[in-house]
């Protein structure tokens, strides 16, 4: 056995978190799987829950579950989540639609607040639907998009926001932790510096939430949004949740009113009136069968803690590091995401040209990581699910196969 397997069994026989693995459903014979920044494994609780659900309120109470909780479910989920993984004060959180629907709902909310600005601030490197969205609403605003070029292997720093920022900038979104290099920003910052300029922030926080700390009321950040699928269990497709500060909530209003968003949904009123509060970001009728999920997590979160979660999720990403450079590092393989713990988010990425060529061979070795674009692959191990000698495993396949790759 090698220094690093002995390395990688001694971490397992320390780890505070190592019980939580069995929470999980078993994924067939699957041998590693290092894709859980990309969507996570589901919780054995979560079958039990859903079954108990179809089977309980939604088969015995049917429309009646309206009346007794299902309509305060997003609040009442946005306020747990928030105080678990968001650092958010009660009234501020809410769970609905997906990260595209609220992206674009609080940043043309955040625009339409700011009349006479023109400017919105971005960057190259974001994920595309932030970027995407954002297009959309400059081009329905009639506003201009300042682009921030952004190291692929870094991501966005508070002094190129510092050179972007003016009293003409309305709204500034930047991701807390890159989709690409898990490079985590100073939000604290970029806060001051977007505050400073009168402008707005917008964090987007999905691969973050569940995974690093984040403190949206001390920083003081303005808006946020995240998806739940990834570090928090939530299943594919699973809803978004949204943050808004309280002291915006009377000023900014989204474009999208719909009846669970007004002031009283079962009045039928002739014409729209925003319901108090976060509640008036909602739309729709809510999708509460995909809450189940969350819920599941969200009590396994409470339990191990953030604290617990981060550390060892600097421990799985510090892991592969090591065995990136002592084991692939000859092979060519880059690391392309941050050494600094205090910068690196829950993943890790390496680079090497001629990686796509490998995810079929990894996946029919039954090792599961995944792709961006042009060349870098993603090792994402999710602290509650993962075993460091699971990571020893996968990345063992990964240098077989760069052996046999002429």
């Amino acid at each position: 056995m090698d220094d690093l397997a002995l390395r990688a069994e001694s971490l397992d026989a320390a780890d505070p978190l190592a019980a939580y693995r069995d929470r999980f459903l078993p994924s067939g014979d699957l041998l590693c799987y290092l894709a859980g920044n990309s969507l996570g494994r589901p919780l054995r609780a979560t079958a039990e829950l859903m079954d108990g659900f179809i089977r309980g309120p939604w088969a015995d109470r049917l429309v009646r579950g309206w009346n007794d909780e299902w309509m305060e479910w997003p609040l009442r989920l946005g306020d747990r989540l928030g105080g678990l993984a968001l650092g958010a004060a009660a009234g501020q959180v809410v769970i609905a639609d997906s990260t595209t629907v609220l992206l674009y709902k609080l940043a043309r909310a955040a625009v339409d607040a700011r009349p006479g600005r023109r400017r919105v601030v971005l960057d190259t490197d974001n994920f595309p639907t932030d970027r995407y969205v954002l297009e959309g609403i400059a081009a329905e605003r009639d506003l201009d998009l300042v682009w921030i070029e952004t190291d692929p292997r870094a991501g966005i720093r508070a002094e190129q926001v510092a050179d972007a920022v003016d009293e003409d900038t309305a709204l500034v979104l930047f991701s807390h932790v890159a989709y690409r290099s898990a490079w985590m920003a100073d939000a604290v910052a970029i806060n001051a510096l977007a505050r400073a300029a009168g402008a707005l922030t917008l964090w987007d926080l999905s691969h973050s939430a569940g995974s690093v700390p984040v403190d949206l009321d001390a920083w003081g950040a303005d808006l946020a949004v995240g998806c739940t699928y990834k570090y928090l269990n939530g299943g594919p497709g699973a809803p978004a949740f949204a943050y808004l500060r309280t002291g915006l909530q009377e000023e900014l209003r989204q474009p999208i009113r719909g009846w669970m968003g007004h002031r009283a949904a079962f009045e039928m009123g002739p014409v729209h009136e925003f319901a108090p509060g976060v509640r008036a970001l909602l739309s729709g009728t809510p999708p509460i069968l995909a809450m189940v999920p969350l819920r599941a997590n969200l009590d396994l979160l409470e339990e191990a803690g953030m604290e617990a979660v981060r550390a060892k999720s600097l421990l799985l990403t510090g892991y592969v590091l090591d065995v990136a450079d002592e084991w692939l590092a000859p092979f060519g393989v880059e690391v392309v995401s941050p050494r600094d713990p205090v910068r690196r988010g829950g993943h890790v990425t390496l680079r090497r040209p001629g990686f796509d060529r490998l995810l079929e061979p990894l996946w029919r070795a039954g090792v599961v990581s995944d792709y961006r674009r042009p060349d870098g692959l993603r090792i994402g191990p999710a602290p509650l699910s993962t075993s460091f000698t699971e990571v020893y495993r996968g990345l063992s396949v990964l240098r077989e196969l760069l052996e046999k790759q002429p």
